[in-house]
């Protein structure tokens, strides 16, 4: 039996299926929700709800919200933990209780589809690829297997999705991003996709690119910037996508203050360095880290660096130099800038 029609087959066997997506919900988590909940309907389940954590910050994100009206409910814990029988818990995106979500990590899991590496996965159901580039490729497969309606609401979400999570086809991008993307062509609303892909951005976003770029120190290949304390919290895989492409940087880490925890994210093109590696070496002691070989995040509980601080410019001051010097000490970088490795081959 393939994994759709064992999905397909669990599903049919339930009377309500909760999906929680990861915090701060992504198109692709937001996508594959979709993707998943249209699956749940047509098995005959009845009562379906994606609940989310965190915040839809990113202009993106929003406007995906926004323009395809996705019934999003605040996270419930309660709601999770004590489900009627004959229930059953979805993860989209992400994979384990408690890393990613709020889901308390004694909660078992029915279901787990995602890309992202992750070790210790367990659900009465898993599809984990971490070859794929997109968790919504997965969710096309399913789509077009079970014959789920594929209107341009969905087809356009799952487009979208592919499309966002590679970079326009251009980060982590397989054989089957590029079949699913076929598939979906030709019943999604292009006017809707064009207008996902250029919104609106607010001011504050524009001003932590610009302080991003401002702090910038580069080493070598390595760039690493802050963009201090921030109430756009996309704004800084925003800022990390951008100065990646600053002319001679392979490897770009980006890290500010939001509410109260330092967020971290990475972009490298450098196939000696894995940055989801580097971030789970750099912070897994303090917080939660990690991802793709080419991108990465994390996520920091401010806790003794507020403790030591006088106030938040000082604040920011030992952020800025206890996370610089954590990263610098895991990328092997020398004060020329150079990896202890490439010291050693001269």
């Amino acid at each position: 039996m393939s994994k759709a029609a064992s999905l397909r087959e669990l599903l049919a066997g339930c009377e309500e299926l909760t999906i929680v997506c990861h915090n701060n919900p992504d198109p692709d988590c937001l996508a594959s929700a979709i993707a998943l909940g249209r699956i749940a309907a047509s098995a005959g389940v009845d009562e379906r709800r994606i609940l989310y954590s965190g915040t839809v910050s990113h202009q993106q994100n929003r406007a995906f919200v926004n323009l395809l009206d996705v019934d999003l409910r605040s996270f419930d814990a309660d709601a999770v933990r004590d489900r009627p029988e004959g229930s059953l818990l979805a993860f989209v995106d992400h994979s384990i209780p408690g890393e990613n979500n709020e889901v308390p990590a004694d909660v078992p899991v029915d279901v787990v589809i995602d890309h992202h590496p992750a070790e210790g996965i367990e659900a009465r159901f898993v599809d984990h690829r971490e070859e794929v580039g997109a968790t919504a490729t997965i969710l096309t497969e399913y789509v077009l297997e079970l014959d789920v309606t594929l209107d341009s609401t969905l087809a356009t979400a799952l487009l979208f999705a592919i499309r966002r999570e590679t970079l326009g086809f251009l980060r982590g991008t397989t054989h089957e991003e590029y079949a699913a993307a076929s598939r979906l062509h030709d019943h999604a609303d292009r006017d809707l996709l064009r207008k996902l892909s250029t919104p609106s951005v607010s001011g504050a976003t524009v001003d932590a690119i610009a302080d991003a770029i401002e702090n910038r120190s580069v080493r070598g290949a390595v760039l690493i910037s802050h963009v201090g304390r921030t109430s756009e919290r996309d704004a800084i895989p925003q800022a990390a996508d951008y100065l990646a492409t600053l002319e001679g940087v392979e490897t770009a880490v980006v890290f500010g203050i939001v509410e109260r925890a330092i967020q971290i994210s990475a972009r490298s093109s450098d196939s000696r360095v894995h940055v989801g590696e580097v971030l789970r070496g750099a912070f897994d002691d303090v917080g939660s880290a990690g991802g793709h070989r080419e991108m990465a995040g994390g996520e920091i509980p401010l806790g003794i660096f507020a403790d030591r601080a006088t106030g938040d410019t000082d604040l920011v001051d030992i952020v800025q130099r206890v996370v610089t010097n954590r990263l610098v000490e895991e990328l092997h970088l020398s004060d020329d800038g150079k990896r202890e490795e490439e010291q050693v081959e001269e």
